[in-house]
């Protein structure tokens, strides 16, 4: 995929989940994040990862989010699944996802008026007993989120990496759903290297 330089100039996005720096996620999921992070950065974006334990209390939550004003989108990074953590590790990642929605959209895209992007990129497929498991969970968060608060002007997608996508290739995509032509999709799943490619 070929994006223009600058596509993101101007772009803001708040960077959460268990795959991020500060957190017990894999050597795979920092390599993603630094993947990704550093592609939005080099076509003008200002991304910053916010540790998984202010989303969950609400009052940091909201003070992160103040302070970062104005916020354009969130992208969630739930990593490689999940270790020992088994099932309740699964149930932690989709608890989190929820909750950095929850502390974006209401912190800052729904009171400024002006919308903008939650975008919820998967484990990728083949990477351990409750992979498929966070992938429908997460896709369905995107679905519901895309109908839920449509009327803010709130757009929510899903990414789902196969288990050769790349980490460019998903960089790539990720920078151009959070671009404003990427604004166009909403209630999305696109799958990476899998049949089906985007539903």
């Amino acid at each position: 995929m070929t994006l223009r330089p600058a596509l993101l100039d101007g772009r803001r996005v708040a960077v959460a989940g268990p795959g991020t720096a500060g957190t017990a996620g894999t050597a795979a999921a920092a390599a993603v994040e630094r993947a990704i992070v550093g592609r939005l950065r080099t076509l003008g974006a200002w991304a910053e990862v916010v540790a998984a334990d202010a989303l969950l209390d609400e009052d940091a939550a909201a003070g992160w989010v103040r302070g970062r004003a104005p916020l354009h989108a969130l992208l969630f990074l739930a990593g490689e699944p999940f270790g020992e953590g088994g099932a309740d590790r699964l149930q932690e990642t989709l608890e989190l996802a929820w909750r950095s929605a929850r502390a974006i959209a209401g912190g800052q895209l729904i009171e400024s008026g002006e919308g903008g992007r939650l975008l919820f990129v998967t484990p990728r497929a083949g990477t351990g007993p409750h992979d498929e498991a966070a992938r429908a969970g997460l896709e369905n968060l995107a679905r519901t989120l895309s109908v839920e608060w449509a009327r803010f002007a709130i757009t929510a997608v899903a990414i789902t990496p196969g288990s050769t996508t790349s980490e460019a290739e998903l960089a790539d995509l990720t920078a151009f759903l959070l671009s404003a032509a990427g604004g166009y999709f909403s209630g999305c799943r696109f799958s990476l290297g899998e049949v089906g490619a985007a539903r």
